[in-house]
């Protein structure tokens, strides 16, 4: 594969991410809700097994 075909399928990616940014199945809202959560319940389990304060 040479450096022009690489560049020109870079090309067409870049131009096929401004459309959108994300997919139309993604809710930002469930994302940042499901990351929240998965940070909380992290958080929760580490104060549990700091029984050294």
């Amino acid at each position: 594969m040479s450096f022009h075909s690489t560049a020109a399928q870079l090309v067409t990616l870049a131009a096929e991410g401004e459309e959108g940014g994300n997919h139309a199945s993604l809710s930002p809202y469930l994302t940042g809700g499901g990351a929240l959560f998965i940070l909380l319940l992290l958080l929760w389990i580490t104060t549990r097994f700091n029984r050294d304060r």
